[in-house]
């Protein structure tokens, strides 16, 4: 997204992202293949969309100290790669990525929390920090979090408890209205405002972390990928998971 911004920034480049006219979107019509509020997943989805996700799911959910994002693009590409079929492709992917969005965010909250207290993972340093270290409740130093008042059994009962009302409430809601916020999104926000959401989130999450430097080196990073991407054609899923791991890399190379 950044560097297409750069592109249409640059005289000479400019022309090969104008437009004469603006995007059309085509969505696939609302064909519901169940009937009642409740969708049975099993009978949604093909055997061979069910096997993916299965696989991809439980080989993410064991790598619970990568980056999320990095695995759910990762196994989405890997996935889509040995599908053929512009349809089969499309939505065998989108069931892969979802499905390890879902098991790595839980497996990078949930496993380092039960098994250690202390935040080993993306998930467990950012969103779920909380859970791990809130002085004056939480804290890591000593372990005094939810690891120590909480015992397996509990952590099993709530977390089933979670479970029922995602499938109850969650799942089916999403699964019967889905097109129509698509549609809603489509017609009334536009790219722009979305577009300036993400900088915006972005910048937000830099500058927390190392101020102005930390801006600075975000959209160094995001211009770099952009243009490995658009040259080279170098997947998101490989650049998350090189990224995420190039401090440690270049501490092996050049022992800094």
């Amino acid at each position: 997204m950044f560097s297409n911004i750069l592109v249409a920034a640059s005289p000479a480049a400019r022309n090969a992202i104008v437009r004469n006219k603006p995007n059309e979107y085509n969505l696939a019509p609302e064909t519901k293949s169940w009937k009642g509020y409740f969708p049975n997943p099993f009978k949604i989805l093909t055997g061979r969309q069910t096997t993916f996700t299965s696989i991809t799911t439980f080989i993410s959910s064991l790598t619970f100290v990568f980056s999320p994002v990095g695995m759910t693009s990762l196994m989405g590409e890997i996935v889509g790669s040995r599908t053929k079929g512009a349809y089969k492709k499309s939505t065998t992917s989108l069931t892969v990525m979802n499905g390890v969005t879902e098991s790595t965010y839980l497996a990078e909250a949930i496993i380092p929390l039960i098994a250690f207290g202390i935040p080993l993972s993306p998930v467990a340093l950012g969103p779920a920090s909380a859970l791990f270290n809130a002085p004056p409740v939480y804290s890591v130093e000593p372990i005094n979090n939810l690891h120590t008042y909480l015992s397996t059994w509990d952590f099993f009962i709530f977390g089933f408890i979670g479970i029922v009302i995602a499938s109850l409430i969650a799942y089916p809601f999403s699964m019967n209205y889905a097109r129509k916020a698509s549609v809603l999104v489509l017609k009334f926000v536009s790219q722009e405002a979305i577009v300036a959401m993400f900088i915006g989130l972005a910048c937000l999450l830099a500058y927390n972390e190392a101020e102005f430097l930390g801006i600075i080196l975000t959209f160094t990073v995001a211009t770099v990928g952009g243009l490995l991407n658009r040259i080279l054609g170098v997947g998101a899923g490989v650049q998350f998971m090189v990224f995420y791991a190039s401090s440690w890399i270049m501490l092996q190379l050049f022992r800094f």
